[in-house]
């Protein structure tokens, strides 16, 4: 036993002076290599070994580095303009929100509980005037009413009357008591609009009052086939506005609105199928206003006519355009008359069957639709009109002086 004992002594003895030794060794090395590291750093740099640049202490850092670290940083992902972009609707929100309503129709019922039945709808209070308020909403929503109520923001429910409705355009005006009014909307230029720009819903579908959604303008100009007398055949071509905003049952009739809260159109439809979603509809507002305008003077709206039955001319096959029609190649768009109905404008002034209309007061139009706004935003009743028109091939110009729109 003592044997083992001597032996581990002298030999943990030894350990401890070889363990000495090599602490200091260890400890002398590492002062050499950080003083060899910090030395041969500013030469190995000098002749491009690392890849960075070594600055004095004091000096400010120019040229590529700092660009390189700017495009760094300019590739790091920020919430700014998400928290930007939320800030922003929630303001145009805020700013119209009061302002837009819920309509609601009550058709014919047989007791005070509405046995006939009620529709409901949006709607926007655009205008007071004295004791009343104006509110637009669409023609559909309170089609076919017994009666009409406005339910405000603040829960308060008030009769409303009708001042006019045009079917064509699917809008309508009502007025209501302004006494609990305390907010109206502003109407923006859709003209100025582009696709990709925010457009924020407001409404109620499905009678959830103040719904908001949010989306793009997903196109600014759509003719959407309307089918007016339940034919199957479409009577109407109406332009509005595309959007992916949601759009429901109850949106109608509510405002769609651009990032400063201005109302640039009032939601109408959505095409409902189970394979679509995210195409919704809107009344443009610079289509909207001349409407709302006549409805409140006239109680309908006033439009000029020629007194022709048409298509666009994009929507006739092209083999028709040089060979039938013996267009100019030069000729991109027109609109093709169908028929003219007697004792018209039209008719007066000489325009037949089969005529391609180029051209209206020396401005080229393109189509159905560009011919409709122009009559209906440019002219009134017992204007002139100068039409250029090819009629086999030959470049002919009459003058029209418009009448009153046929019922």
């Amino acid at each position: 036993m003592g044997y083992y004992d001597g032996h581990y002594q002298s030999s943990r003895q030894a350990n401890r002076q070889s363990a000495r030794r090599i602490g200091l060794y260890s400890f002398f090395g590492a002062i050499m290599g950080a003083l060899i590291v910090v030395f041969s750093i500013p030469v190995l740099s000098n002749y491009g070994f690392l890849p960075y640049d070594i600055a004095p202490k004091g000096a400010t850092q120019t040229g590529s580095t700092t660009e390189e670290a700017q495009e760094v940083l300019s590739d790091v992902p920020t919430n700014t303009v998400n928290i930007s972009m939320t800030s922003e609707v929630m303001e145009a929100v805020d700013k119209v929100s009061d302002a837009v309503v819920g309509v609601v129709n009550m058709r014919q019922s047989t007791s005070i509980f509405g046995a006939g039945g009620e529709g409901t709808g949006s709607g926007v209070i655009y205008k007071v005037e004295g004791d009343l308020a104006y509110v637009v909403t669409n023609h559909h929503v309170i089609e076919g009413a017994n009666e009409i109520d406005v339910t405000l923001t603040n829960g308060a429910r008030v009769s409303a009357e009708v001042v006019g409705s045009d079917e064509l355009t699917d809008l309508a005006v009502l007025t209501i008591d302004a006494h609990e009014v305390s907010t109206v909307a502003d109407f923006g230029n859709s003209e100025m609009l582009r696709a990709g720009e925010p457009a924020i819903a407001i409404g109620n579908p499905l009678s959830f009052e103040g719904s908001v959604t949010l989306g793009i303008i997903s196109a600014i100009e759509r003719s959407i086939p309307i089918d007016l007398s339940g034919n199957g055949q479409p009577d109407w071509e109406a332009e509005v506005l595309q959007t992916d905003a949601a759009i429901n049952p109850g949106n109608s009739g509510g405002a769609l609105l651009n990032i400063n809260g201005e109302v640039i159109g009032i939601n109408s439809m959505k095409i409902a199928q189970h394979s679509v979603e995210g195409i919704g509809f809107a009344i443009p507002s610079n289509i909207a206003l001349p409407v709302i305008e006549d409805l409140e003077q006239f109680g309908e709206v006033r439009r000029p006519q020629i007194g022709v039955y048409l298509h666009s001319l994009q929507e006739i096959p092209s083999s028709y355009w040089k060979g039938a029609l013996n267009l100019p190649e030069d000729i991109k768009g027109g609109i093709y008359i169908e028929d003219v109905i007697p004792d018209t404008p039209a008719a007066k002034a000489g325009i037949q069957a089969g005529d391609v209309i180029v051209e209206l007061d020396g401005e080229k139009v393109k189509g159905a639709n560009e011919l409709r706004r122009y009559l209906y935003t440019e002219k009134k009743i017992g204007d002139t009109l100068t039409v250029g028109f090819y009629r086999q091939g030959e470049k002919q110009e009459v003058e029209i002086t418009l009448d009153a729109q046929v019922s």
